[in-house]
């Protein structure tokens, strides 16, 4: 499909999005689609869920973006142990003052980071519902909204290790895209030990080389440029037509939602603004709908004995949904 003409981004949008990436590539070696994924997450005004083994820079990829932006950054360990109040808040008795007062939680932040969040048992992960869905923490009866922008960054490992609860799905579905993260080819990784040990006491993360480029103001205007791109009617139908085809694929118990339609619609928009495009192509919307569809389906039983996955299913059924080309 080409546009007949070719509206571009604003400057100060493509250069954000790219000082950014930039930053974030100085402290996380061999793993470029997942800073473009992160940054779109950002871009599209979404949250973000990583998921992957140990050890594969989940948590120094999201202290790398909050390094390179300016706002505020909170960081939660979720625990077996941890409670709903840990999160959002809750009302304390001052006794000097001689009256209950809030105390709010970390979630009053720019950036989170919920680590590990699957380590914590659905209750403790449900705190984050509504303040992922409405920007705001209700603590007996009085809202209060978050800083904006705000943006959940959860890593979680994946659920067949020890001690891990499976995420709710109605929380799942918050989550604009879900990022796997894998082991970096080996010249990468060769490239990343030789980086990252020189001179490196112990094996704390190491952020120091990343400059702070970016503050708030500045990331609002990005994802106000990103909602202004141009879509066409066909590339929101194709988008549709995607989310629509994972409800009766073979083997798919529970398809997407329309959701999924609305999170292929803002990621393309997020990806073709990093791309340094003004407009929006069918190629914009397969290329993030493993991310932003992997988490809203699930496959049946069989096909997971026979070694079938989401994304396996969601890249058969792109190469069977028709995309426009005019």
């Amino acid at each position: 499909m080409s546009p007949t003409r070719e509206p571009r981004p604003s400057s100060a949008a493509g250069e954000t999005a790219n000082q950014l990436r930039t930053e974030i590539r100085k402290a996380l070696v061999g793993q470029e689609p997942i800073i473009d994924q992160v940054l779109i997450g950002l871009i599209a005004a979404g949250h973000v869920l990583i998921e992957g083994v140990p050890g594969l820079g989940k948590t120094l990829l999201v202290r790398a973006l909050a390094k390179a932006f300016d706002g505020q950054f909170q960081r939660i360990q979720f625990t077996p142990d941890l409670m709903p109040n840990d999160v959002v808040g809750h009302v304390i008795y001052d006794q000097g003052a001689g009256q209950f007062r809030i105390r709010r939680g970390p979630v009053f932040t720019n950036l989170l980071l919920a680590d590990e969040i699957n380590r914590a048992p659905a209750k403790t992960q449900s705190a984050l519902l509504e303040v992922m869905q409405e920007l705001q923490v209700t603590i007996e009866g009085k809202a209060m909204a978050v800083p904006a922008p705000f943006m959940v960054l959860a890593t979680q490992n994946p659920i067949e290790h020890e001690g891990t609860y499976p995420l709710p799905e109605a929380q799942l579905d918050r989550f604009l895209l879900k990022i796997l993260i894998d082991y970096p080819e080996e010249a990468r990784e060769l490239e990343m030990v030789r980086r990252l040990s020189a001179g490196q006491v112990g094996d704390q993360l190491d952020v120091s080389a990343i400059e702070t480029r970016v503050h708030p103001e500045a990331i609002r205007a990005l994802q106000q440029a990103a909602a202004g791109l141009e879509v066409d009617a066909q590339v929101c139908g194709y988008a549709v037509r995607i989310t629509r085809a994972t409800r009766d694929w073979p083997g798919v118990t529970i398809g997407a939602g329309p959701r999924g339609g609305l999170a292929l619609v803002r990621c393309a928009r997020a990806a073709a603004l990093l791309d340094g495009r003004g407009y929006v192509t069918p190629d914009d919307v397969k290329a993030v709908a493993l991310p932003a569809l992997r988490h809203r389906i699930r496959i049946g039983p069989e096909l997971e004995l026979e070694g079938q996955s989401p994304d396996r299913v969601l890249g058969g059924l792109l190469q069977q949904v028709e995309a426009p080309r005019r």
